[in-house]
């Protein structure tokens, strides 16, 4: 039955742009006759828009919003652009229209209409999470961030609100897991939902952003990763993964980018997802509030933290699925940060480590910094330090120098005395240390370490042994993938 009625992807572009959501179409095109940076098609545009009543209503109720609130009410279109500037007007007569023309889709399925609906949230906090995370980019690159983001799936968004077979065969299979479930979908389509999005960027000329970020989705750029994160953490805050850790990675990542600590990040997109629902009233689209949900909490994860699952294991078999995990991940992703955050998640739990931390070696190899941290929890924690190198010979140089894996349970230990210098003496304190080469290709590029306050905690042979024995797999991960 699938095959007979199976499209082909150009063809459900024109019949979702031309046929089912001509409004969208017709007012893509409108827009794009007005120049971004042009300030005299400000008055062009405002007496088009003048000619839509749902829009000028829309507008003037965005632009009078808590967010963008003024010192005095707005109250004509024209001094709606002034004051938002022609991106965020243009951005805004978008998103009104897309939200009208989704929402007013008909002979939908329940099941069906659910997810249009709960797709559509998800995008349009998206594009509002996006936004927040570049809150040092100008006014217009905020506006194209937040475009491409909430824009990123329209190609899937689009195909639920049309009435049609496949989709009914399709919705039997939500169950399945995200990555399967796109895989059905491809399988019974022919094509994938981000060749339909590019489709319809395309057609109704959304911009270069969102078409780059479908295009080149592994590009590193900030803009581009907030795009991509942005819609990460929608879908994750609406279905929560089974593994907290995965939620968490991805808090890290934005937390990374904002160069603020989770705690703030928090804060921010708690802030944030009030504003989303304010502006869905504002746009006459109410109905998808419920969808934009609160962070979620521990009970909403299937294993709320790595921790709890480790200990139902041994440490050999949580070792075990470490590795398996980190394999896994090394096959489906390129980035190395990926890795190295679930490498320390695993090692902290699983060795029970207080401190485990990834130190990137400097060019020169004059010192080691720490740049990402995870307690025994497998949470982020906030940690700065710099270790030298240079001068008096110490426990990172040697292992620099060696390119050898070393264990100190305790400043004291006579192998280890005279390499502990004050700085080392301060971090480890009473407690334990063991530092691992990290390296590509045989480069050294940087050292783990795992730490233990407790002066009773000495780091054993067997878990010293087990640690160096994930961090030579992690090695040869990162060189597998800096070779795509």
């Amino acid at each position: 039955m699938a095959e007979k009625i199976k499209r082909t992807e150009l063809q459900w572009v024109r019949i979702l742009a031309q046929k089912e959501l001509p409004a969208i179409t017709s007012v893509a095109s409108m827009l794009d006759k007005y120049s971004n940076d042009d300030i005299s098609s400000i008055p062009y545009l405002s007496k088009a828009i003048l000619h839509d009543q749902g829009l000028s209503s829309c507008l003037l109720k965005v632009a009078n919003s808590s967010q963008r609130a003024s010192v005095s009410k707005v109250t004509t279109v024209s001094r709606a652009a002034i004051v938002l500037g022609i991106r965020a007007v243009k951005n805004i007569c978008m998103t009104s229209k897309i939200l009208e023309g989704l929402l007013e889709s008909k002979n939908l399925a329940p099941a069906v209409h659910h997810r249009l609906t709960m797709l559509m949230a998800n995008a349009f906090y998206a594009g509002l999470l996006a936004k927040m995370m570049v809150p040092d980019h100008s006014d217009d690159t905020q506006e194209e961030v937040y475009l491409a983001a909430m824009l990123y799936h329209i190609g899937e968004t689009s195909f639920w609100s049309t009435p049609n077979d496949i989709a009914n065969l399709l919705i039997k299979e939500v169950h399945l897991s995200p990555k399967k479930f796109q895989k059905k979908c491809q399988q019974l389509l022919g094509f994938k939902f981000a060749g339909l999005s590019m489709g319809l960027a395309n057609t109704w000329n959304l911009g270069e952003l969102l078409i780059k970020s479908l295009d080149q989705p592994e590009s590193r750029t900030t803009e581009m990763q907030a795009i991509s994160l942005a819609n990460q953490l929608s879908c994750a805050i609406t279905c929560p993964p089974e593994n907290r850790l995965e939620f968490d990675n991805i808090l890290k990542r934005i937390s990374v980018i904002m160069k603020i600590e989770v705690r703030f990040l928090k804060e921010r997109i708690e802030q944030t997802r009030e504003l989303a629902i304010e502006l869905l009233s504002s746009y006459g689209a109410s109905v998808l509030e419920h969808h934009i949900k609160a962070l979620p909490k521990a009970d909403d994860f299937t294993h709320s933290t790595a921790n709890s699952v480790m200990l139902e294991m041994s440490k050999e078999k949580a070792l075990l699925t470490a590795l398996k995990q980190l394999t896994k991940l090394c096959r489906s992703s390129k980035n190395i940060n990926e890795l190295l955050t679930l490498t320390l998640q695993q090692s902290a739990t699983i060795w029970g480590f207080k401190r485990c931390t990834f130190w990137i070696l400097t060019a020169n190899h004059q010192q080691v910094e720490s740049r990402t941290t995870y307690n025994e929890t497998g949470h982020a924690e906030t940690f700065h330090h710099i270790l030298h190198l240079n001068g008096r010979a110490n426990l990172v140089s040697h292992v620099v120098e060696m390119d050898n894996a070393i264990c100190v349970n305790g400043c004291q230990e006579k192998k280890w005395i005279n390499y502990i210098t004050p700085d080392l003496e301060k971090l480890i304190g009473s407690g334990a240390i063991c530092f691992i080469p990290v390296k590509i290709d045989e480069k050294m590029v940087g050292i783990i370490s795992g730490q233990r306050f407790n002066q009773t905690e000495n780091i054993s042979s067997d878990d010293f042994s087990q640690f160096s024995f994930l961090i030579e797999h992690l090695n040869m991960c990162l060189s597998m993938i800096s070779h795509r």
